[in-house]
């Protein structure tokens, strides 16, 4: 299995993460993809991928939230910054945030777009934070469209006819606690989506699957998130588990 967002780095880790990544590697996770926020969390975050060669990948990008008015622009010098200094494995987590600030949606969408075209110009995949933003997301999507344009949709949580738009913009869907959730609702219709447009992803310490909801999420429950998707395609386990550690792979150019 491939975590395909997990910020391990985070605070609520501090006290156990060795023991916690350990759990998820006995747990058969064999890939950690770690998405960027802003400068805060980017030493540790890179100092966490030096510990393990090959199984922690960094990310680089500005997260929508940490896109503020007396800041964006410098955060985002900085990520261009990085990306000049070495390689990463795609632009994330980047987009729209219309949840927590409103107000800030103009430069949400300038933060977006230049990180779009950083990734086209690096030709690598960009992984996309929307929450409450749907529409304005694939506004942007659509008005940068390129052959090279691909990635993942983090944490979807839409509908069918989002889904299949995602799809067709050449974004796969990042699947994670949400669809143990009775109201999660995209159990309900996933089964219509192949198998090969899906990745696996736990956004610790965030977003726990039941049975853990509500407690802090940590990458070896990515199994349960696996567990759910041979509920709802009828497949056994290890080819839920093949077929999306292949997408993760392939998405992040990272096969053996």
């Amino acid at each position: 299995m491939i975590d395909t967002h997990t910020h391990l780095y985070s605070d609520q880790f501090d006290e156990d993460r060795t023991e916690m990544i350990q759990r998820a590697l006995d747990k058969g996770v064999e890939k950690f993809f770690l998405p960027a926020i802003d400068s805060e969390t980017h030493q540790k975050m890179l100092l966490l991928e030096t510990e393990y060669p090959g199984k922690i990948f960094s990310m680089m990008g500005l997260h929508p939230c940490s896109v503020q008015p007396d800041s964006w622009e410098n955060e985002l010098q900085l990520v261009h910054n990085y990306l000049n200094q070495r390689d990463f494995v795609a632009i994330g987590e980047i987009g729209i945030d219309l949840y927590w600030d409103k107000s800030t949606l103009d430069i949400q969408v300038k933060a977006f777009e230049q990180q779009i075209d950083w990734a086209i110009e690096k030709d690598i995949p960009i992984v996309i934070h929307s929450r409450e933003s749907f529409d304005e997301t694939f506004e942007v999507l659509e008005r940068k469209k390129h052959p090279k344009l691909r990635g993942i949709f983090h944490c979807f949580s839409g509908n069918l006819e989002q889904a299949k738009q995602a799809i067709d913009l050449q974004f796969v869907l990042g699947i994670g606690g949400v669809v143990t959730f009775k109201n999660g609702k995209i159990d309900q219709f996933l089964n219509q989506i192949p198998l090969d447009k899906i990745v696996l992803e736990t956004d610790s310490p965030y977003l726990a699957p039941v049975p853990f909801r509500g407690k802090r999420n940590e990458s070896s429950y990515v199994e349960l998130v696996a567990g759910k998707l041979v509920d709802i395609y009828g497949r056994e386990f290890a080819e839920i588990d093949r077929i999306t550690t292949e997408n993760a792979n392939k998405i992040f150019s990272t096969l053996e």
